[in-house]
């Protein structure tokens, strides 16, 4: 994996994972057409995140890998990274949702693509699923607006 690609690259560790939570998020998002897999890494014995592989078949044949790195914590606070990985592009394609105290954002916020730059106000409920939710919906838009393209 790529330095640009690392899940060490989002915010810092906010207290113990909830690895629980980070288990439902796992279950049932597998549930949703876009997401191909997940793991924990490292290992499910001591995870710092939940990686949601997504479809590469739902993708166009340009996007060599298109994921998500989950990190819950027991405070409920988050960090989703969306990252793609495209071929013959020196950075990938990212964003980040988080929740965590930030001096310059809200609590809550989005840093938006293409570079997961400066965080923006981004209003949500806090519930692991509802989030998990309107982040797959954000997915499927990107991936409808890739193809439109």
């Amino acid at each position: 994996m790529s330095d640009d690609l690392s899940p060490e690259k989002g915010p810092k560790p906010a207290g113990r994972l909830d690895a629980a939570t980070l288990r439902t998020l796992a279950q049932r998002a597998v549930d949703q057409p876009l997401v191909d897999d997940w793991q924990f890494d490292p290992s499910s014995i001591s995870p710092r995140l939940l990686r949601l592989q997504l479809d590469p078949n739902a993708y166009p044949t340009n996007i060599l890998v298109a994921r998500l790195d989950v990190r819950w914590f027991v405070t409920d606070e988050y960090s989703i990274h969306y990252v793609e990985a495209r071929e013959a592009a020196a950075d990938p394609y990212q964003c980040r949702w988080d929740r965590h105290p930030k001096t310059t954002a809200p609590r809550t916020h989005f840093h938006p693509p293409p570079d997961a730059g400066d965080a923006e106000s981004f209003s949500l409920n806090p519930h692991h699923l509802e989030v998990l939710f309107t982040v797959l919906d954000w997915v499927s838009d990107r991936v409808e607006a890739l193809h439109g393209q």
